[in-house]
């Protein structure tokens, strides 16, 4: 990617990322940060709450603090991992799911519009992303 196109993208996930909070501090339901955690967590699950952290880039009591809410809504479930008695694993609920799913399409569609309205090729970079997770899979070999 050349490095316009770069400082493109850049720009329009930034403005993104801020309309996201901006709108997301004013309402009763999922903040920015507990989409981002929800959505990590559904593509590294089950995690340990020490591999969630690394994952955001913030401390493992951030993690901790930021899990008590969404355990209390019934978003996520803790629990001892069975093969290590001090770790916990943290799972997403079906209600976690369908909460993240809900939140996160309107950012979605939201960054979809503006990359296309700021001139970036979404549906080629769309393209061009699966057919490279498609090469990149493990199982690639079986697909032919």
């Amino acid at each position: 990617m050349d490095d316009g196109l770069a400082d493109l993208l850049h720009r329009v996930v930034m403005l993104l990322g801020e309309n996201a909070r901006r709108r997301t501090e004013d309402t009763d339901g999922l903040t920015y940060s507990q989409i981002r955690l929800l959505g990590t967590l559904e593509e590294i699950e089950p995690a340990t709450q020490h591999r969630l952290a690394q994952a955001l880039s913030v401390s493992d009591p951030a993690i901790s603090r930021a899990l008590r809410p969404l355990e209390a809504d019934g978003l996520v479930q803790i629990a001892v991992d069975p093969e290590h008695a001090r770790r916990r694993l943290v799972r997403l609920t079906e209600v976690g799911r369908k909460a993240f799913h809900a939140a996160g399409k309107p950012l979605y569609d939201e960054f979809r519009a503006g990359l296309i309205a700021a001139g970036f090729p979404y549906e080629r970079y769309l393209e061009d992303t699966l057919r490279l997770a498609e090469i990149l899979s493990p199982d690639q070999g079986t697909r032919r």
